[in-house]
């Protein structure tokens, strides 16, 4: 009798399981994007949540959580319920800032296992850009500029150890220069300082900064990717000037650890169609972004690679404030 009574709860559970399943969502979903409107997470986020609430038959309202170079937002979905009720569209820095806290000596906000990822969607390289009347018309201008005046430039960021941060050291320690850094709260905020003359410099994917290169409101100085892009053909990479570096602004989606399978399942193949969605796709190409599309144990080693490479880099940059 007691086998037969834990067998019959056994197939309760599936049953239960199955029936979330098929039930899921039964409401809205809440889709965090941890940096300000304006942003590359906040600019890709959007129309995939649009694109999913298509599919998944309910809204995916966007909630911006700014705040430590994504931090916030990153600690917000690590604590929420894993129902499938709320994911959060993050950044390369989501691998950041656990290792930044360990250099720093800080309680560790979270860790990686706090999240189930889901999906990569994009990867884009970041690109240098100065202002259009910029005395700097090449990477080379700089960085003789910058070495001659140690910490009088100054460049924007989305946030202490959020990408940009993380990529600008990367080219700083490579050309033996120093800068000063200037941290806004997001890749939207962080552009809109450069074409207001608060900052010198800052790097951004080429989705954020598109529409002002074509305005001809900047100049791009270099691009962090491995070779040059379709996007921007004439922009050579900071490895063809010289500095061995290379660095790229993905987005993916995450939703909180303990996410049951069903529920991830029936998520991930939301994502997929999403990004198979023409008006998705007409977002991405307007922004010059590819789509990029991983999930799975794909997914999985694409962040595991990328954590290790980003962990060397922040403890070369060692504390800061």
């Amino acid at each position: 009798m007691r086998i037969a009574a834990l067998a019959g709860l056994g197939c309760a559970l599936l049953v239960a399981a199955a029936a979330h399943a098929q039930s899921y969502p039964t409401r809205p979903i809440t889709m965090v994007v941890p940096f300000a409107p304006g942003g590359i997470a906040d600019i890709t986020g959007r129309p995939l949540a649009a694109s999913m609430a298509k599919v998944l038959g309910q809204p995916v309202i966007v909630d911006n959580k700014p705040g430590a170079g994504g931090a916030v937002g990153h600690a917000f979905t690590a604590k929420a319920k894993p129902d499938g009720y709320v994911i959060m569209t993050a950044l390369s820095s989501i691998v950041v800032i656990p290792e930044a806290d360990k250099v720093n000596g800080r309680p560790v906000t979270y860790q990686m296992s706090d999240f189930t990822p889901l999906a990569l969607v994009s990867a884009d390289p970041t690109i240098l850009l100065v202002p259009a009347d910029s005395p700097w018309r090449t990477l080379k201008d700089l960085v003789d500029d910058a070495r001659s005046r140690p910490g009088k430039i100054t460049y924007s960021s989305s946030g202490v150890y959020g990408t940009i941060h993380t990529c600008m050291e990367m080219l700083a320690q490579a050309a033996g220069m120093q800068l000063v850094h200037v941290p806004y709260k997001g890749g939207g905020p962080a552009m809109t300082a450069l074409l207001a003359g608060e900052v010198n410099i800052t790097a951004q994917s080429p989705g954020v900064s598109n529409p002002h290169i074509k305005a001809g409101k900047v100049r791009v100085l270099g691009s962090w990717a491995a070779a040059r892009t379709a996007a921007l053909p004439d922009v050579p990479t900071m490895k063809e000037q010289g500095y061995d570096v290379e660095f790229y602004i993905w987005a993916g989606v995450f939703a909180p650890a303990g996410l049951p399978a069903e529920v991830r399942e029936r998520l991930v193949g939301a994502i997929r169609q999403a990004v198979q969605d023409p008006d998705f796709q007409k977002a991405m190409a307007g922004l010059n972004t590819p789509i990029n599309f991983k999930d799975g144990r794909d997914f999985d080693e694409f962040i595991s690679a990328d954590a290790k490479r980003l962990a060397e880099v922040v403890r070369k940059m060692g504390k800061t404030e």
